[in-house]
């Protein structure tokens, strides 16, 4: 398939999207993230957005979930790399699309289920390749205490999630408990992220939270790179696995419209090129550095 076609499907597909709304609340979300790489003039920036969009099965509360998300991914490489055709090594762009289901269980719990599959590539060869091609798969359970609306509310989300190729190659567990312990303070403990809250009033809030942020892509043409020992290694994808801190501003335009800016400075700063088997082959950047990310999410 031609990438400029899938790209026009991929956009039509995104009017229609949404993710499991138990866990996830955004409805759309449309971001940027700048992360200037320290000691080099190395960067990395993303462009994406997603859409979850429900579809209610029955009035028992079962849904089908549909999902989409895009990113393009630039990898800034200025410092000197001994690889041919660094230039298309700098691009990588994201699809993925996947189909949820969530139901309700008794005494206040929620089942979810997701399956999904994922292009990720520089696409510097014609078309979409075999190696492209990543599948996702997850699958938790949400214990809500209270209402939405209510001063004091909890939530408990239990479950693993799963992506094959990944430069993780095992389940990460979805651990998380969200608690408004008053109307202006709350907080959220567990991966994928760990945040405290302050609400100004209802349309300005603060939050100060530690986090993952990622991103994969399949390197279509694969390069040949030979080490300081001779060693003639292939280089196969690249990825970044960040753990970062920051503090966050979120601005409601109305009760579900918001625009949301963070900043903050990376605890774990790794992007790589590996070989097919994950094993790292060339570390581009592995010093902390600042970063900013900001834009719109719709929210339930």
């Amino acid at each position: 398939m031609n990438i400029k076609n899938l790209i026009v499907i991929c956009i039509l597909i995104s009017c229609f999207n949404f993710t499991v709304h138990c866990q996830d609340t955004n409805l759309a979300r449309l971001e940027y993230t700048n992360i200037p790489q320290s000691k080099s003039d190395n960067a990395y920036s993303r462009f994406g957005f997603s859409g979850n969009y429900p579809i209610k099965l029955n009035d028992k509360g079962s849904y089908l979930v549909l999902s989409f998300e895009y990113r393009f991914n630039h990898l800034q490489l200025e410092d000197p790399i001994a690889i041919d055709k660094k230039e298309d090594l700098q691009d990588f762009q994201t699809f993925g699309f996947e189909v949820g289901y969530t139901y309700k269980m008794k005494n206040d719990w929620r089942f979810g289920a997701k399956l999904g599959t994922r292009i990720s590539s520089n696409f510097e060869s014609s078309g979409v390749k075999g190696n492209d091609f990543r599948y996702t798969g997850s699958l938790f359970f949400v214990k809500k205490y209270g209402k939405k609306d209510d001063p004091i509310m909890a939530r408990l989300v239990l479950g693993l999630r799963y992506t094959t190729p990944a430069s993780i190659m095992y389940p990460l567990p979805i651990i998380n408990y969200y608690r408004k312990f008053h109307p202006k303070w709350a907080y959220a403990l567990g991966t994928p992220k760990t945040s405290i809250k302050y609400f100004f009033n209802d349309k300005n809030t603060m939050q100060a939270f530690v986090g993952l942020d990622r991103f994969y892509g399949n390197v279509q043409n694969n390069r040949v790179f030979v080490d300081d020992g001779g060693n003639a290694k292939v280089i196969d994808n690249a990825s970044m696995l960040i753990f970062n801190g920051a503090l966050g501003y979120e601005f409601y335009f109305t009760e579900h419209l918001l625009f949301f800016t963070y900043g903050g400075y990376t605890l774990s700063n790794e992007i790589r090129f590996r070989d097919k088997n994950q094993k790292n082959i060339l570390t581009i950047n592995d010093k902390n550095t600042f970063y900013i990310r900001g834009g719109i999410k719709l929210k339930l």
